[in-house]
C-alpha cells in the first residue's frame, strides 16, 4: 500500500541536507509520495528504510534504461493517466526494425537513417533513438551479422534483439551485452531460457502473451524467476486493440497499482504500408505504448511522429522556453538590426526562422518572459517597458550595435513611446505584428 508524505518522512535521515535536490527531507518525502523522485537520490537513506520505502516510493509504472551513455534512452517511470494531469515523464522510444535476411546493403541504409533521422525542432534535438535486429527462420548467424553491422554503424545506439530462440538471442547478444539491449521474448515455452539470459547478461527482458490474462501470468512467473526489469507485449496489433489493451494495461497499473502489469509496454507498428504504419504508431504514442518498432524511417513520417511525441511529453504546466540572451542571426554586424522577442519557445523559433528567410543578417534579443508569448507576457506584465528597458541595459546588446534602435513586436506598439523614456538615446521602431511579415519588413530596411 502507497505511504503518505508524513509516513514516509518517518523513515528519511531528517538532516535537510538537501543533497536530494529538495530543500528539507519532509518536500523530498512529499514527492516521493507523489510518485516525482526516486528514493536512490537520497544518498543518505539507511537500508532499513529503502527496504521498507522501495516499493512504495517506486513509480506504479517500472522505469527501465536501454543502452548506455548520452544515447542511452529510458522508458516507464509512469506515475499518471493524463498528461494534465502532473505530465509523462519519459518519451516513448522509436525503434526501426532490421531483419536478418537485410544483412549488407538493406541494413547499412536504414542504419544510415537512423544515424541521419535528427531534427531540430524548438530547441530539442529529437532522433530515432532505437535498433531492432529481427530474427527470420531462426538462422543465429544471419542475426548475428546484423547486430554486428548496427553495433559496427552506430556505435552506442541502444539495441532490441527481436528472437523467440533463446540460441539465437545468445548469439546476438554476445556481440553487445555491454550495451544493455532489450531482448524480446520471453514467452510460456521460453521463458526459463530467456530469463536465464537475461539475468546472465543483465538485459531487460520483454514478455509476450496473447492477451492481457496470459500476459499477467507470464509477467508473474519471469518475475519470479529472478528478471525485474521488464517490458510487455500483450500481442495486440490492430489500433483497437492497442487502445483497448493499453489503456487496460495502464489502468491496473496506475489506479489498482496492479504490479504484474507495471512495466514499460512495446508494440510493433510494421505495416507494408507506411502512411498506416504512421497512424498506427501515433496511436501508440498516445495510448501508452513505451517502445515503438517502426518498419521505415522515412524523414516525413519521423518529423510527424517525433513531433506528436514531443507534443504528448512537454509538461502542459510549464511552457517550453529557451534561454535569455542575445542571439547572432547569420553574420550580423554591429549596423545589423536588433529585434526584441519572448522567450517562449514557439515564438523564438518562427521569429528566427523568418529572420533567416529574409537573408538579412540580425540580432535577436530573447527576453527571460517565464515562457510566455509577446502578448500574453505584455498582458501578464512581464513584457513592460520598464522590464525591457532593464533586459537590453543588463544584457549588453548596446555591445553587439552601433545604432541604437530597438525594433519591438508590432503587437506591443504601445510600448514604443514608454520604452524611449526608459533606454535614452534609443530608437524604438514597431516591426510586423505577424513574424512571416519580417523579411518583407527587413529587406525594406536593408
Amino acid at each position: 500500500m502507497a505511504l503518505s508524505g508524513v509516513e514516509i518522512f518517518k523513515h528519511l535521515p531528517k538532516t535537510n541536507c538537501k543533497k536530494c535536490g529538495h530543500p528539507t527531507c519532509l518536500a523530498f518525502a512529499m514527492k516521493l509520495a507523489a510518485k516525482q523522485a526516486s528514493l536512490d537520490a537520497c544518498p543518505d537513506a539507511s537500508d532499513d528504510a529503502k527496504k521498507i520505502l522501495g516499493e512504495s516510493a517506486a513509480p506504479p509504472i517500472r522505469d527501465i534504461t536501454l543502452g548506455t551513455g548520452d544515447k542511452a534512452v529510458k522508458v516507464g517511470g509512469e506515475i499518471c493517466m493524463f498528461r494534465h494531469e502532473k505530465k509523462f515523464f519519459n518519451p516513448n522510444v522509436f525503434a526501426v526494425a532490421i531483419k536478418a535476411s537485410e544483412a549488407g546493403d538493406v541494413a547499412a541504409k536504414k542504419i544510415e537513417a537512423v544515424k541521419t533521422s535528427e531534427i531540430d525542432r524548438v530547441g530539442q534535438k529529437l532522433r530515432v533513438d532505437a535498433i531492432a535486429v529481427t530474427d527470420e527462420g531462426g538462422d543465429a548467424a544471419k542475426f548475428a551479422a546484423v547486430v554486428k553491422q548496427v553495433v559496427d554503424g552506430v556505435p552506442g545506439v541502444p539495441l532490441i534483439l527481436v528472437s523467440k530462440n533463446p540460441a539465437t538471442i545468445e548469439a546476438g547478444i554476445a556481440l553487445c551485452a555491454d550495451k544493455k539491449p532489450l531482448i524480446y521474448a520471453a514467452t510460456a515455452e521460453n521463458a526459463e531460457a530467456m530469463a536465464k539470459i537475461a539475468k546472465e547478461k543483465k538485459a531487460s527482458l520483454a514478455v509476450f502473451a496473447d492477451g492481457l490474462d496470459a500476459l499477467t501470468a507470464l509477467s508473474e512467473k519471469v518475475k519470479a524467476l529472478g528478471v525485474e526489469d521488464l517490458v510487455l507485449d500483450s500481442g495486440a496489433r490492430k489500433a483497437k486493440d492497442m487502445i483497448e489493451h493499453f489503456t487496460i494495461m495502464r489502468r491496473a497499473a496506475i489506479k489498482k497499482n496492479f504490479k504484474p502489469l507495471g512495466y514499460p509496454i512495446i508494440t510493433f507498428a510494421t505495416r507494408d504500408d507506411s502512411v498506416s504504419e504512421a497512424v498506427t504508431a501515433a496511436i501508440g504514442t498516445m495510448k501508452y505504448a513505451s517502445i515503438i518498432v517502426l518498419s521505415s524511417v522515412e524523414k516525413w513520417k519521423m518529423l510527424a511522429l517525433l513531433s506528436l511525441r514531443q507534443n504528448i511529453y512537454t509538461d502542459p504546466q510549464v511552457p517550453m522556453q529557451v534561454a535569455q540572451n542575445v542571439y547572432k542571426v547569420g553574420d550580423a554586424k554591429d549596423n545589423s538590426p536588433l529585434l526584441i522577442t519572448t522567450n517562449f519557445s514557439l515564438s523564438y523559433f518562427i521569429v528566427r526562422g523568418e529572420v533567416e528567410n529574409s537573408k538579412v543578417p540580425s540580432w535577436l534579443a530573447v527576453m527571460d518572459n517565464e515562457g510566455l508569448s509577446v502578448l500574453t507576457a505584455w498582458a501578464a506584465g512581464k513584457f513592460t517597458a520598464s522590464k525591457i528597458a532593464q533586459f537590453i541595459t543588463e544584457s549588453g546588446a548596446e555591445k553587439n550595435v552601433s545604432h541604437k534602435e530597438l525594433i519591438i513586436p508590432g503587437y506591443v506598439a504601445v510600448l514604443s513611446g514608454a520604452l524611449e523614456e526608459k533606454l535614452p538615446g534609443w530608437k524604438i521602431t514597431v516591426g510586423p505584428r505577424e513574424a512571416n511579415q519580417l523579411p518583407t519588413f527587413l529587406k525594406a530596411r536593408a
